[in-house]
């Protein structure tokens, strides 16, 4: 039930793609209804989500790429140049994926606000570890309804709420502004025909299982596995910075990206996967990320961890030659001038994934 002193409400999705997909095509409809927007446009830091822009290209909007400041945080200045009469929504992470920054979302909702234009806050990483942050007494930018400006937020149940894959949550200041993600249709011979999020039919045991998951952690529960990441982060992002060839990117605090100006990092991570090593390779730098789970915390790993990447990144600089898998690819995604044709060779990719033999 919605409280009259407290107007924030949501509706469950399938993740955070949906979450994302859902605010912007409320953006869209709303800015149409009540603004008249007919060429909507959305500005994102370059390193929000991809999801952004697959909601652009789902709903007719023009996606804005901003520049980051020297923190690899959005550059207020930038997104500011960037607004519109047409810009119907704003975008802020909490934190980027790529490095787990947070963006200023104080300076940026507030130029949100000032104009009138909607605010949506990407909390799918942190929203459900940053709050714990925040009471267990470490740095945490203000990024939630606290800030007037923000307008929206979405965040992942289904990562550091410990629930099943499958659920997040999409939550929006106001009822009024929830209504335009609504669909509904009255004149179809089957009925009258409505549903809150894209799906029609919705798998309820996991909106059950992530209920039951967040009631069984319980506060103390969270507080205790936040506790556990934060410090296990701070201890591995020393002793990655204490590696030789290796420097950090951005400041999070559960995320340990980092680059490399004398070794190649995608054959540092292909090193890294022969030792059953799981991190994610980026781009624009070129960079590795691992973001810190409780599994990270189990006594030994993160010491087993560094000194795995130790002896990889000795490996790689002993042997340059040795590009690995991983370095193939980016490297061809970074050289072909036409990303139009990285992205048909990603869908034929999909297209093998989906063959019978």
């Amino acid at each position: 039930s919605e409280r009259t002193d407290d107007p924030v409400c949501g509706t469950v999705s399938s993740g955070g793609t949906e979450s994302i997909l859902l605010a912007m095509k409320t953006y869209r409809d709303w800015a149409r209804a009540t603004k008249g927007i007919t060429a909507p446009e959305i500005i994102a830091p370059v390193t929000a989500h991809a999801a952004f822009d697959k909601a652009a290209q789902y709903f007719g909007l023009r996606l804005v790429r901003t520049p980051l400041d020297g923190d690899y945080a959005a550059d207020v200045a930038a997104v500011e140049a960037a607004i519109t009469p047409n810009t119907v929504a704003m975008i802020g992470s909490a934190p980027s994926f790529p490095h787990g920054v947070v963006d200023p979302i104080e300076a940026l909702s507030e130029l949100a606000r000032a104009r009138g234009i909607g605010f949506h806050t990407d909390g799918c990483l942190g929203g459900f570890l940053l709050p714990w942050a925040e009471r267990l007494g470490f740095p945490v930018p203000a990024f939630d309804f606290r800030l007037p400006g923000v307008t929206s937020i979405s965040a992942d149940t289904h990562k550091f709420g410990y629930a099943a894959k499958g659920s997040s949550v999409v939550l929006y200041r106001t009822p009024d502004l929830r209504r335009y993600q609504y669909y509904a249709t009255a004149d179809w011979p089957g009925g009258l025909y409505f549903s809150p999020t894209f799906a029609g039919s919705r798998p309820g045991a996991l909106s059950a299982v992530c209920w039951a998951a967040m009631m069984s952690i319980g506060e103390q529960g969270y507080l205790q596995a936040a506790k556990r990441i934060l410090e296990t982060t701070a201890w591995l992002r020393e002793g990655v910075a204490g590696i030789p060839g290796l420097h950090l990117i951005g400041r999070s605090l559960f995320i340990v990206a980092f680059a490399s100006h004398e070794v190649d990092v995608y054959a540092v991570l292909d090193a890294l996967a022969k030792k059953q090593w799981n991190l994610n390779g980026l781009q624009n730098p070129a960079s590795l990320h691992l973001c810190i789970t409780q599994r990270h915390t189990q006594p030994g790993v993160a010491e087993a961890f560094i000194a795995d990447l130790q002896a990889a990144v000795e490996h790689v600089r002993r042997n340059p030659q040795d590009k690995g898998t991983m370095g193939a690819v980016y490297g061809l995604a970074g050289s072909v001038p036409v990303k139009s044709l990285v992205a048909d060779f990603l869908k034929t990719y999909i297209d093998l994934m989906y063959r019978v033999d």
